[in-house]
């Protein structure tokens, strides 16, 4: 069954269907998901290919400052200037630390999107609508592009009965739980 892509909420006829206008929204959700990845995603990279070329450059200056000789005059400067370039390395550090986060908040929106994009797909074809068996393969396919613990485990919670709240509020005592027993390190990879 062929669904026809523009809504008609606001002039229902004898044809309007809460399906169509389900589907609709999806794939509009969805959309707005990837066009918002799509504009962030430029701007990452040039971040990123910044804070890596800074990283490069402040090793090359801790490098040559190291070359100096340790002379009464030089040997203050060169310290300030090598205090001042780990401090600044540090700094570069917690900065790509911060786009490995931005890395897992794409892939888990790029998640719901294919999660979207197969839920409207089963909504919208009536053969497969009411057919247990496809909402089951349906879950098996989300839950295996998942590449991250923690999505699994939302995903299998709220299978399993638990409210979206409930698991979210589980995976964040989880969370805090690991921070905390690494001492505030967190790995991401």
């Amino acid at each position: 069954m062929t669904l026809e892509k523009k809504s008609r909420a606001g002039s229902p006829d004898l044809d309007w269907s809460q399906v169509r206008e389900t589907v609709l929204m999806l794939e509009l959700a969805a959309g707005q998901v990837e066009a918002a990845m799509k504009d962030s995603n430029s701007s990452v990279e040039v971040l990123t290919d910044t804070f890596t070329s800074l990283a490069n450059t402040l090793q090359l200056i801790d490098a040559a400052v190291g070359t100096l000789p340790d002379t009464v005059g030089n040997g203050l400067v060169k310290v300030e200037i090598q205090d001042n370039t780990r401090l600044v390395a540090e700094k570069v550090h917690h900065a790509i630390v911060a786009f490995q986060f931005y890395d897992k908040l794409v892939q888990r929106l790029d998640h719901v999107c294919h999660g979207l994009a197969g839920l409207s797909a089963l909504v919208s074809d009536q053969s497969k609508r009411y057919r247990p068996e496809e909402w089951v393969d349906l879950q098996g396919t989300i839950i295996t592009k998942y590449t991250m613990a923690e999505e699994r485990a939302m995903f299998e919670a709220v299978l399993n009965g638990a409210t979206v709240q409930e698991a979210l509020e589980t995976y964040m005592h989880a969370r805090m739980q690991e921070v905390e027993s690494s001492g505030g390190e967190i790995e991401l990879f």
